[in-house]
């Protein structure tokens, strides 16, 4: 499918120079939106994912459906302060400064495959701290899926080291 015509690209926002590419049009679009999702679950399934992660907030709305179109079990990524139980945290650079994240300590049971998923995949930073969470817990990359690939801002930098799925690249 022609996915990208259903991704509409806000210039200069949210700042001048930013050419936002906007996924909730294709959100919008139930068949579509169902589309990818069954596209990236059968790349997570022919891999042999036991579980999917996704960090917040656009990972949840990619995740949970891939989770549920697989029925496994969907485990978020969280900023500090909004899990409940212990934490594994990493500490990462974005483009604007340093961020965090966090995953449950119990989350992830050691040598489990893991499915990480996204919506966008630009520096790399987000995905890139993600996977280290679940490596920290002792999982395995099954691989790794987004709905869009901003090639230009090289995140693939972080992943040579396991299958990728990207529906759309620019």
């Amino acid at each position: 499918m022609e996915y990208a015509k259903y991704i509409k690209s806000i210039p200069d926002f949210p700042e001048k120079g930013i050419n936002f590419r906007d996924i909730t049009s294709l959100l919008q679009e139930g068949p579509v939106y169902r589309a990818a999702i069954d596209e990236l679950a059968a790349f997570a399934r022919e891999r042999g994912a036991e579980v999917v992660v996704g960090p917040e907030a656009r990972g949840f709305v990619i995740g949970g459906p891939v989770a549920y179109a697989l029925g496994l079990g969907f485990v978020p990524v969280r900023k500090p302060g909004k899990l409940p139980r212990a934490v594994e945290t990493v500490t990462f650079e974005k483009e604007y400064g340093k961020d965090e994240l966090c995953l449950h300590k119990d989350a992830i049971k050691p040598g489990q495959r893991v499915f990480v998923t996204d919506d966008l995949l630009a520096t790399g930073g987000t995905i890139d701290a993600t996977i280290k969470l679940v490596r920290n817990l002792g999982g395995v990359i099954a691989g790794v899926g987004f709905l869009i690939d901003l090639a230009a801002l090289n995140g693939k930098k972080y992943l040579k080291d396991y299958d990728v799925l990207s529906l759309i690249h620019y």
